[in-house]
């Protein structure tokens, strides 16, 4: 097996080699996860577009432990951050590579509970229903249309514009006004 992170270019990167070690990983586990952020976007267009600074997942309540031992395993720490919660934290390796892991808990009708409940944060079921590709690997990830809709309500960067304008242009996602703004397309 390949060592997590052979492959990177640099320490700040997280290359397709970086995510395909990972799926394997999760899949030994048993565990399933969907990608989100920029990796969930390449994969839905089936070919990484730009370099990554980390991997975006989801994951399932039940199977953080799981996961927080398989990666402590593998020297990954937690990074110290203000905003780290029970459902919301970034792991990293000695290296700097990335995982920022989002937890949910699926509900009755397949949304995914975001932090407790009585916030009313989730994922719809519509969202948790996407698929794509990682070097041809099948995988599970957030919906374009979900994707470009999580795209709105901040400062949109040159990566977030241009993921945004390539899930419109594969897959024809309507773009909000917010969008067309940021664009010069509206």
């Amino acid at each position: 097996m390949e060592a997590f992170g052979d492959a990177r270019k640099s320490a700040s990167d997280m290359s397709e080699s970086d995510v395909r070690w990972f799926l394997d990983l999760v899949d030994r586990l048993g565990i399933g996860v969907w990608l989100d952020g920029g990796w969930g976007v390449d994969a839905l267009l089936g070919v990484q577009t730009r370099r990554h600074g980390d991997l975006d997942i989801v994951v399932e309540q039940k199977d953080v432990a799981a996961l927080r031992d398989a990666l402590a395993a593998e020297g990954f720490v937690d990074v110290p951050a203000d905003d780290r919660t029970d459902w919301n934290f970034v792991v990293a390796d000695p290296e700097g590579c990335r995982i920022d892991v989002h937890v949910v808990v699926i509900d009755e009708e397949g949304n995914g509970i975001y932090g407790p409940a009585e916030n009313g944060i989730f994922y719809p079921a519509s969202a948790l229903a996407g698929s794509g590709s990682v070097g041809g690997r099948p995988v599970r990830c957030l919906t374009s249309d979900y994707q470009v809709r999580s795209h709105t309500g901040y400062e949109l960067d040159e990566d977030d514009l241009r993921d945004v304008m390539a899930l419109h242009e594969r897959f024809g996602v309507p773009l909000t006004e917010e969008h067309r703004r940021a664009s010069g397309k509206g």
